[in-house]
């Protein structure tokens, strides 16, 4: 049967209750951790200083004020004095008389991650055994010989508790190492909130999940370690955790726009279990996955009508090529042309519906992005009217990013010639691009047009929808937000107080360095990786080798200067080359490789997350994902 954590620390408090000395736990922030009944009963203190997180402080001033420790100046003097020795962390042992007589011996040792625990034992009938031998030493009789016995009897007690005690303090602080060191080494922030939601737990990896909140939260309130705005996205859930209910729920964080998912767990003693995961990669992969499904069901449903739509067309065209040849008025053949003209129209949409049903695949490349919007720039004014602009407005950090340059020119193109024919014959088209953090690019395209209706910022998306009448397909921005969904990202349409902007969310992804460094390649079979080494030595890459994730983890954890990893997506073991780039610490440049068909779900998973070649591949192909020239 599990025992749980509950029960285990029910017992643990159980079973020092019945130890006859005093014991007390305080924490790196002298925050009371854990007491026992004794504790309580030697030193008569309420019943708000023997809770967890009742601070030393204020523990030692009710015991100053009440003469504890007699007159040795003012209270307050006398309680920095005791704090201070107690944030030394050291070792101690001390006897002292307390007020009532009583005479108890104070043994302290500091724990690993900090704070200390003392054990407080009462001495008096110790003592007074031995003041007794002193003052009738000429009287060594039955009354010393009891005494003498009683205090054996009391060391032997004294000494099986004590070894008890060191026992105990011995396993709690293997524990409570174990537990910290397993937390500390999950890629997830594990707490846990008191009943006022205060941090009293913590593995310190908060600030790996949402970067630029502290690591340090002892202490804190959740609202002032997370922030006004994330708070306000957690405090309902947080609310019904207390309230008994657990609670597992994900929001997007504004800083920079990262998925976290937090479960929030009553502990059933009035505080709470936090557990924060960034899912950003996974709801990128998630997203690029569905809607690769999608594009496979619509083909599905459209390639055969599509099939037997375009034999239609044929036809349609083959009789009015018949007719056109025929003695006709000469209305007849304007009917035939205008016909003609629509069976061709109907041919193009056809192909326009394959393209976005079929086989498109992203193909990322190392990509100047100021460049290809620089690019975009020119190759799009010539289609302007002379009293439109086209303005580039790119804050974007000046990197190569991996990209598919071909479909993203192509999405943006056709959102300016959109922007176009919104604006009409003057007006301004604006593209501006910026990074959000490392998680995102976010490129937005806006003119000075009439904006979108509320139908349109509705249904947009939808394919076939289109406000132009017979001159529109509706095909032209499902297409972008096909070509967005692809690569993991997300698309947004919205009005503004001069226009309209169609906004692009894509993953940042940096493109992998030049052709220089130590490669990390992770390869299972021992004649592909030599031939993948002996490409990469010919690129100028230093390369080091591993076989599976474990070791390749091992690798970039003791290995300096690691530029790059490319590695298989099936490797040695039941580890994924996905699993492997989901627990690199560093945000190392990554290059998949696969023999496995894109319609094997790990093939489309690893789309989402890195550059995928397929198996087997040109030393040209890897070259021009490492920006270099074919060789």
């Amino acid at each position: 049967m599990r025992i749980t954590e509950q029960r285990i620390k029910a017992m643990t408090t159980a079973g020092l209750n019945l130890i006859g000395q005093a014991l007390s736990i305080y924490d790196s922030q002298l925050r009371l951790v854990l007491s026992n009944r004794r504790f309580q009963e030697m030193f008569d203190l309420p019943d708000a200083l023997v809770q967890p997180g009742a601070l030393f402080r204020d523990t030692i001033h009710f015991l100053a004020s009440r003469g504890e420790y007699g007159d040795e100046g003012s209270v307050d003097d006398m309680v920095e004095v005791r704090v201070e020795q107690a944030l030394a962390f050291e070792p101690h042992y001390m006897e002292r008389e307390r007020a009532n007589g009583q005479v108890i011996s104070i043994e302290g040792a500091p724990l690993p991650q900090g704070g200390w625990v003392a054990v407080y034992t009462d001495i008096t009938s110790a003592k007074r055994a031995e003041n007794l031998l002193r003052a009738r030493s000429e009287e060594l009789s039955g009354q010393l010989l009891t005494h003498a016995e009683e205090l054996s009897a009391t060391n032997r007690k004294l000494a099986a508790t004590i070894t008890a005690l060191e026992e105990a303090k011995r396993e709690l602080t293997e524990i409570e190492a174990r537990t910290r060191l397993t937390t500390e080494m999950m890629p997830a922030h594990i707490a846990h909130l008191n009943s006022e939601g205060r941090y009293d737990y913590s593995n310190r990896r908060l600030s790996s999940v949402m970067p630029g909140r502290p690591s340090e939260i002892l202490g804190l309130h959740i609202s002032e370690a997370l922030g006004a705005n994330a708070f306000g996205r957690v405090s309902a859930h947080l609310q019904n955790a207390y309230n008994g209910k657990t609670s597992v729920f994900e929001f997007t964080e504004d800083q920079d726009s990262r998925r976290i998912r937090v479960s929030f767990t009553p502990d059933g003693a009035g505080g709470v279990y936090v557990m924060s995961v960034d899912i950003t990669e996974e709801t990128q992969a998630r997203v690029a996955l569905q809607q690769t499904r999608r594009r496979e069901m619509a083909a599905q449903m459209t390639n055969g009508l599509a099939h037997d739509f375009s034999n239609l067309l044929t036809i349609i065209l083959g009789m009015q090529s018949q007719l056109d040849k025929m003695a006709l008025p000469e209305d007849a053949h304007a009917l035939i042309a205008a016909t003609q003209k629509t069976a061709r129209r109907g041919g193009q949409l056809l192909n326009r519906i394959a393209d976005m049903t079929g086989h498109r695949t992203p193909q990322p490349k190392a990509t100047d992005l100021r460049r290809l919007l620089e690019d975009l720039r020119i190759v799009a004014t010539p289609s302007l009217p002379r009293g439109v602009g086209l303005s580039v407005v790119n804050t974007l950090p000046e990197q190569a990013l991996m990209l598919d340059p071909g479909m993203l020119q192509d999405a943006l193109l056709n959102l300016v010639l959109n922007a176009r024919d919104a604006c009409g014959t003057t007006g301004q088209v604006t593209i501006s691009a910026h990074a959000i953090g490392d998680i995102w690019i976010e490129i937005t395209v806006s003119d000075t047009g009439s904006g979108f209706s509320s139908e349109a910022l509705e249904k947009a998306l939808n394919p076939f929808f289109t406000t132009k009448g017979s001159d529109g397909s509706g095909l032209g921005l499902p297409m972008v937000y096909d070509t967005v969904k692809l690569a993991g990202g997300d698309l947004n349409l919205r009005n503004t107080p001069s226009g309209a902007s169609v906004i692009l969310r894509l993953p940042y992804r940096p493109a992998p360095p030049a052709q220089e460094g130590l490669v990390l390649l992770v390869e299972d079979s021992d004649d592909l990786r030599g031939q993948f080494r002996d490409m990469l030595i010919d690129l100028g890459f230093s390369v080091i080798e591993a076989t599976s994730t474990d070791e390749a983890l091992a690798l970039t954890e003791n290995v300096e200067g690691i530029v790059m990893v490319l590695s298989d997506i099936r490797l040695e073991g039941t580890a994924t080359g996905l699993d492997l780039l989901s627990q690199l610490k560093s945000r190392l440049p990554c290059i998949l490789m696969t023999s496995l068909p894109y319609t094997d779900p790990l093939h489309r998973q690893a789309l989402a997350m890195a550059p995928v070649l397929s198996k087997p591949f040109s030393k040209a192909q890897l070259s021009a994902l490492v920006r270099t020239e074919a060789a």
